[in-house]
């Protein structure tokens, strides 16, 4: 990636730069791309939230169809090179061009460069919404759900993956390893847009709303121990026990450790916060220490939105949780809508094409797959025994998205050229459905919300 010199802040450079006056003026360009890059984002999800609040429906699905719209589906201004696409695709990179006398070459460049600074933004968006998510969750209350919880999970994942990888190799003949590189897409569920959702409803802290954070956190741990054991079987033909052994404890010990010792250092936490005097100290403190543990997660092979999260329920039990809240929620509107438009944009409905000849039996097996993803998550709720005041259907639905999880594991399997076109277009049709089927859906289940996201701002 082209870092960006902090030379560019204070020396002129021309209105119409070129990639050929070196390294200042690359990554000037470079800048710009990012810049007008947020232009589109932040306008498409405004446009979009707006649009689907006025109609009743959750701002967060507007922000995923402002990203489609602007992505390669539509309009192509937000394209990324990891789909295949070349600058020529992106009609950012043509105004840029336009705009600069940037070279063709010094133009893949700059595209290549400007997908890799906005992808990390929105992996930057994600890490943040849950660590927000964290803070807005009860602690006490997770852990007192958690049995239901673990329920949840463990069904959600092997429910869907059992139906989804038998249902290919026995009714459609598709091969083993595609078959369950497909069942291991089944298994994922997207806590981003589940929670946002859910925080927009005001259902967040309930006993529903916790279950189903529960549940899609463990849904995470069981994903990446699923797609480590997929992944393995394909390189080395064989399951290494020790691999999964170790994704098991990891996880384990991290979760559990890095609540703990949040605990106890959280006195300290406080008392440091409470003797600085420097502006930002309460928000730069706290983020400093959800970048910890989302490195920590990152480098032990986990996810790095397990550590923020984390750090967000370790925070949320301290007397800083209030104002913390209040402090990271504009930060939250900076970084979080780069995260969905840019799942919608990096998302390709041309594989919903069904004139085209090699769609179609992607299309067969996409039906057979999004019903089982459905059903598969849906079912769980009503796994929980012993709770009649719970809405379990609403639970099921909560855990239906996909979203950026599920196309992790397309990505990976095409990644070791072990699907097929055909199993890719329906594992990417799934996940496409799932994630915009589930939030109307959950408004739907939870009838009114409890506490309406205006309310939620006033308090």
């Amino acid at each position: 990636m082209s870092t960006l010199s902090l030379t560019n802040f204070y020396i002129p450079v021309p209105l119409l730069a070129t990639a050929t006056e070196g390294e200042t003026a690359d990554s000037a360009l470079v800048l710009a791309s990012v810049l007008l890059s947020l232009v589109v984002i932040y306008f498409a999800s405004k446009l979009g939230g707006e649009l689907c609040f006025r109609i009743n429906l959750p701002p967060v699905l507007g922000e995923l169809v402002g990203g489609v719209a602007v992505g390669v589906s539509a309009l192509g201004l937000l394209v990324f090179p990891e789909g295949g696409f070349s600058a020529t695709d992106s009609l950012l990179m043509q105004f840029l061009q336009l705009t600069t006398e940037v070279t063709p070459e010094g133009l893949e460049a700059v595209f290549s460069s400007q997908g890799e600074v906005v992808s990390v933004l929105s992996e930057l968006g994600v890490i943040i919404l849950l660590f927000e998510i964290g803070l807005e969750s009860d602690l006490k209350e997770l852990i007192r759900v958690g049995p239901q919880a673990a329920i949840v999970a463990v069904v959600g994942v092997v429910t869907p993956f059992a139906l989804g990888t038998l249902g290919l190799v026995y009714g459609f003949n598709v091969p083993i390893v595609p078959a369950v590189f497909a069942g291991a897409a089944l298994t994922a569920t997207s806590i981003g847009i589940t929670a946002k959702v859910l925080a927009e409803l005001g259902r967040l802290s309930s006993s529903e709303g916790q279950i189903i954070i529960g549940a899609a956190v463990l849904d995470d741990i069981l994903g990446i121990i699923v797609l480590a054991v997929v992944a393995s079987l394909v390189k080395t033909g064989e399951i290494q026990v020790f691999n999964i052994l170790y994704l098991i404890v990891s996880a384990a010990i991290f979760l559990i450790g890095a609540i703990l010792l949040g605990r106890l250092l959280s006195p300290l936490y406080v008392k440091l916060v409470d003797e600085m005097k420097t502006r930002g100290q309460l928000l730069l403190v706290s983020i400093c220490f959800a970048f910890v543990l989302s490195y920590i997660a990152q480098i032990i092979q986990l996810e790095g939105i397990l550590g923020s999260f984390a750090a967000g329920l370790v925070l949320a039990e301290t007397t800083k949780r209030h104002e913390l809240e209040e402090l990271i929620a504009p930060i939250s509107d900076i970084f979080v809508p780069i995260f969905f438009v840019c799942v919608g944009a990096k998302t390709d409905l041309s594989v919903l094409n069904p004139t085209v000849p090699s769609n179609r039996e992607g299309l067969i097996l996409a039906l057979f797959l999004i019903v089982v993803a459905i059903i598969g998550k849906v079912v769980t709720g009503f796994t929980i025994l012993g709770k009649p005041d719970l809405n379990k259907l609403a639970i099921g639905v909560g855990m239906i998205p996909r979203g950026e999880v599920g196309l992790v594991f397309a990505g990976v399997g095409s990644a070791s050229g072990a699907l097929s076109q055909s199993t890719e277009a329906a594992i990417i049709m799934m996940v496409i459905l799932t994630t915009f089927l589930a939030p109307p859906w959950l408004r739907m289940v939870f009838k009114e919300p409890a506490v309406s996201p205006q309310e939620q701002e006033s308090t």
